[in-house]
């Protein structure tokens, strides 16, 4: 299939995600290793700088999301990007200076999250201004491929560079990725109407629409519009549902198997590295084959079937046995999960942009971040004082079980086709 072109101006979105995404992947666990290795943080504390940060994070980005909606979306992402630089910024800079303590980075994790929300939602509604109906899923698409390949290559490269150069030298990449990011976006041409960058883009959308002035940000509730439409759309509400549980127990399942590989099995550093990165490689497999297969099959098989499929291979985690077959087994599971992700998230973020109005974009976004977010947070914290109570094994013996159940929570046709009509269908 020949490669789509999708303009310009996407092409310096793209750049803006793929400089971040290499950034976050080279420093990936930067701060939990810094709290062990300078601030000398007890586990208790290194637990919550991993799931209270995020959290707290997702609680400072609920009022920022009427702000966000009602902003134009470039200069919100390059807010969000320079807020992260300087934040992460602080860090080597306090590390050099001797101030560098818990409640530092615990701050910064709370800054970073409550940021990647906010750009994450903006980005999300200037995506869907920028290219043409048809090619979201293609756009989409690259954007999962950079994510999982950024993934794989990041955390080895990033892990080489601190036996080299020390604790703080991914962060300090991490930090210039934000700003060479928000360079990139300053390259982008702005389309928003600068008199009412909120309104609608849909020339032919009802008259009796809410007003700028009636939706503005400062109105009661206006922060609760996001939960709103995904709770009020059918096919939204199950597949959000869906999401939130899937991906928190995946993640919960992460520091358990930690504990499991290195300190239970005896797998070397190196080995572990290999075991997560090496399966991300299969996230180019499916985010490439994302188009084909809608065109193929369609919409709602893939969402029926790749989201069914990224549930049912958890479980496999259980057997890992020490020495090499334990070392393929942990690569063949996380293989079989990443390639049905990189094939179901895209087509979600598709259906998720078709499915939402132009002027409430951002507000959807962020509350779907927020839920899974917080869920995952929560779940993580659940499996952490379950393994504690019984063991790893166990923890993650129970997370593989309940995931079973949730692709039953995946919509069905009728109500994936429920609800408003693609806003494409109407331009």
């Amino acid at each position: 299939m020949a490669r789509e072109r999708l303009g310009r101006e996407f092409g310096w979105l793209w750049a803006a995600y793929a400089v971040s995404a290499y950034g976050s992947g080279l420093g990936f666990g930067a701060l939990p290793l810094i709290a062990v290795l300078v601030v000398h943080a007890s586990p208790a504390e290194v637990s919550a700088l991993s799931a209270v940060g995020p959290a707290v994070g997702a609680l400072v980005a609920v009022p920022l999301a009427p702000w966000v909606e009602f902003r134009r979306k470039r200069r919100v992402m390059i807010a969000t990007d320079l807020v992260r630089f300087a934040a992460m910024a602080t860090i080597p800079v306090a590390y050099a200076l001797g101030l560098l303590g818990f409640v530092h980075l615990l701050v910064t994790s709370v800054v970073v999250a409550a940021s990647r929300i906010a750009f994450g939602a903006a980005s999300g509604a200037y995506l869907k201004s920028l290219v043409r109906p048809d090619d979201l899923l293609v756009a989409h698409a690259r954007f999962e491929s950079t994510n999982w390949s950024s993934i794989a290559v990041g955390p080895p490269l990033g892990g080489a560079a601190i036996g080299l150069f020390g604790p703080v030298t991914t962060v300090v990449a991490d930090a210039f990725s934000y700003l060479l990011s928000a360079l990139s976006l300053t390259a982008i041409r702005d389309r928003e109407n600068p008199q009412n960058p909120e309104a609608p883009q849909n020339p032919e959308a009802p008259r009796n629409q809410e007003s700028p002035r009636t939706r503005g940000p400062d109105r009661a509730g206006a922060w609760l519009d996001g939960w709103r439409h995904l709770t009020g759309h059918p096919g939204l509400r199950a597949l959000y549902l869906n999401q939130v549980l899937v991906a928190g127990l995946i993640m919960a399942t992460e520091p358990l198997l930690a504990v499991l590989l290195l300190r239970q099995l005896g797998f070397s550093p190196w080995q572990y590295g290999l075991a997560f990165a090496a399966p991300c490689l299969g996230g180019l497999i499916g985010s490439r084959l994302a188009r084909r297969v809608v065109d193929r099959y369609g919409q709602y098989a893939v969402l029926r079937t790749a989201g069914a499929l990224r549930a049912v291979w958890l479980i496999g985690l259980v057997l890992v046995r020490p020495g090499v077959v334990g070392l393929v087994t942990v690569m063949a599971v996380e293989l079989a999960i990443i390639v049905n992700m990189s094939l179901y998230g895209p087509v979600l973020a598709t259906y998720r942009l078709q499915h939402t109005p132009q002027h409430l974009v951002a507000r959807t976004l962020t509350a779907w971040s927020i839920g899974q977010q917080a869920t995952v947070a929560a779940l993580t914290a659940l499996g952490g004082l379950l393994a504690g109570v019984t063991s790893p094994r166990t923890a993650l013996a129970v997370a593989g079980l309940l995931i079973l159940a949730t692709p039953w929570l995946l919509p069905g046709r009728d109500r994936l086709a429920s609800g408003p009509e693609p806003v494409e269908s109407r331009t």
